[in-house]
């Protein structure tokens, strides 16, 4: 753990809590609001790699009652943004490029979205975070990845 990061401490700090990774989620989403409409949940978190999950609800179905790709790709998101938070190494900062998803299933159940980079992966210029969800049986439902550009912070 790089006891230095932010993110990762506050999530280490709260995990401890009942409900601690809840409150982290809550705030992640009061950052960055549209997160909420998921209600996510991140319930891992360590360097390189974050887990958000989404319940099935009727807020997140699509027309035949599964959970809709796009709150999907919103929870792929929210992982990938926490996980880069709280790893980014110090010098460097992110930006989303893009994003390019394949739907592999019908995701009738709650969705488990993990976002993984490799750690030699954070040099300037893109960067590409595989972006994975699973259904309850552990079935892939979306795999992707989510494009990054990567550069060094500027000198102050």
């Amino acid at each position: 753990m790089n006891p230095s990061n932010k993110t990762l401490s506050l999530y280490h700090k709260l995990e401890k809590y009942p409900f601690g990774k809840k409150i982290f989620s809550i705030m992640v989403s009061r950052i960055a609001p549209y997160f909420a409409t998921i209600s996510p949940k991140i319930s891992e978190l360590v360097p390189n790699q974050c887990t958000c999950i989404i319940k099935k609800r009727k807020k997140v179905f699509n027309h035949i009652k599964t959970v809709h790709v796009i709150a999907i790709c919103n929870g792929l998101e929210m992982a990938m943004g926490v996980m880069a938070e709280a790893s980014v190494p110090k010098h460097l900062r992110w930006i989303p490029k893009g994003m390019t998803v394949d739907y592999t299933a019908k995701a009738g159940s709650d969705i488990r979205c993990v976002a993984e980079v490799n750690p030699d992966d954070w040099q300037p210029g893109d960067m590409f975070v595989n972006i994975t969800a699973y259904d309850d049986n552990n079935v892939v439902v979306v795999k992707g990845n989510i494009k990054l550009w990567i550069s060094e912070k500027p000198k102050v």
